[in-house]
């Protein structure tokens, strides 16, 4: 009888951490009894021609820290299924037969799909198909509903940061202004965690509305007070004032966002005559080495896709609820995209610490309206009788003391 296999794959943009995944499944496998293969090149490797490897101990040692897959990975191809922020495509039936086949015949109880949305809308096809898969959620952007983090996105941020603090210096040396435009697409976790964590003085990300004049009023205020130079991070999904992003369309597939960072740059130069420089980060926020917070939620998410795949759960996705990992149906994870809160409490303190996003508003304390609204109680119907009772109380004991 041959043994049981799990296998895996990595799909969509590569980011750090996803070694450290494909090393939790392995070990995971091979003390459960488990074999494990891993499909090359994403989803392609499943079918015409399948390609895959056998991941032992002996050739998963020494990736934990490892950038990049060992298996490969692509964004494109016949199995994307996303075109756009939640414009899904149906797969072929006969990739998704192929596919069928090739699991049946490798003996593969389950299949762990490391991705993002797109990557999980594929994942999730298999699943109505009748294909044994669970999901890991994995993106930079940390855009996937249903989990607190998704691996990579620590790294990413660590990268940008990184960028604000060697631009604060040169910034500060020369009274500049520097723009540091940050990846994304349509959310704008990277922006909002890397510009606090770097102290940015500026953030512009899609779900907050901006104008240049109130970008420009923020500079000027500044320099008002004596701080000659700016930092200013921009999420390449952030809308223009105008409306519309700044990006490449693509025939068949995800717009490529990219390019506002320096229209930014020179919009603000135009019009304060301030010498403005550009930085744009790119793909070196997807490159590079885990950091420690992604090499421990990658492992954790390895090791319990495995245990989804033991307990037969398929069609879910492992998550991260603080402290805790869970897991979820795959469906709730890409139903909808997960953008920041424009009132939640990281922008809630951005801007208790000055940080504008480019909306105009200066609030002396961006608490005040939650604070008054938690205080203020709201009547109900028996308050008002209530109320009235314990005026007419008051009127009557008034009466019969003047009488008196």
């Amino acid at each position: 009888m041959s043994k049981k296999r799990i296998g895996i794959l990595t799909s969509g943009g590569d980011c750090p951490g996803l070694n450290a995944v494909i090393r939790g499944v392995v070990k995971t496998s091979v003390q459960l009894g488990y074999d494990c293969v891993g499909f090359l090149k994403g989803y392609e490797g499943l079918y015409d021609p399948v390609r895959y490897i056998t991941l032992t101990h002996k050739n998963t040692t020494g990736i934990l820290n490892e950038g990049g897959t060992i298996l490969g990975s692509t964004n494109k191809g016949r199995f994307a299924a996303t075109v756009g922020v939640a414009d899904r495509v149906e797969l072929d039936p006969e990739l998704l037969e192929g596919v069928k086949t090739t699991i049946d015949q490798l003996g593969i109880e389950g299949l762990v799909c490391v991705g993002g949305d797109g990557s999980l809308a594929v994942a999730q096809q298999f699943h109505e198909y009748g294909i044994p898969v669970v999901g890991v959620p994995k993106t930079i952007d940390n855009d996937l509903s249903a989990t607190a983090f998704t691996f990579g996105f620590d790294s990413a941020i660590e990268c940008a940061t990184n960028a604000l603090d060697r631009l604060h210096t040169t910034a500060a040396s020369h009274e500049r202004i520097m723009v540091l435009e940050v990846m994304g697409r349509h959310a704008g976790w990277i922006a909002l965690h890397a510009g606090i964590a770097g102290g940015g003085d500026v953030i512009l990300i899609p779900e907050i509305p901006w104008t240049y004049e109130s970008v420009c009023h923020k500079i000027l205020d500044r320099e008002s007070h004596g701080k000659r130079f700016t930092l200013v991070v921009v999420a390449e999904g952030a809308e223009l004032p105008e409306g519309g992003n700044v990006g490449s369309e693509r025939s068949g597939a995800q717009a490529r966002l990219g390019g506002i960072g320096q229209m930014v740059a020179e919009e603000i130069e135009s019009r304060l005559h301030r010498e403005t420089r550009t930085s744009v980060l790119g793909h070196l926020q997807r490159g590079g080495a885990p950091t420690t917070f992604d090499r421990v939620l990658a492992t954790q998410y390895g090791a319990h896709a495995v245990r989804l795949v033991v307990e037969g759960r398929f069609g879910e996705m492992v998550c991260y609820h603080p402290p805790e990992i869970e897991s979820v149906p795959i469906i709730e994870a890409v139903n909808q995209l997960r953008q920041v809160d424009a009132n939640g409490s990281a922008v809630q303190a951005a801007r208790a610490l000055g940080v504008s996003f480019g909306d105009g508003r200066t609030d002396e304390s961006p608490f005040t309206a939650q604070v008054e609204l938690e205080s203020e109680p709201v009547a109900t119907s028996s308050d008002v009788e209530l109320d009235a009772e314990f005026t007419l109380d008051i009127a009557e004991a008034a009466a019969e003391e003047a009488l008196s």
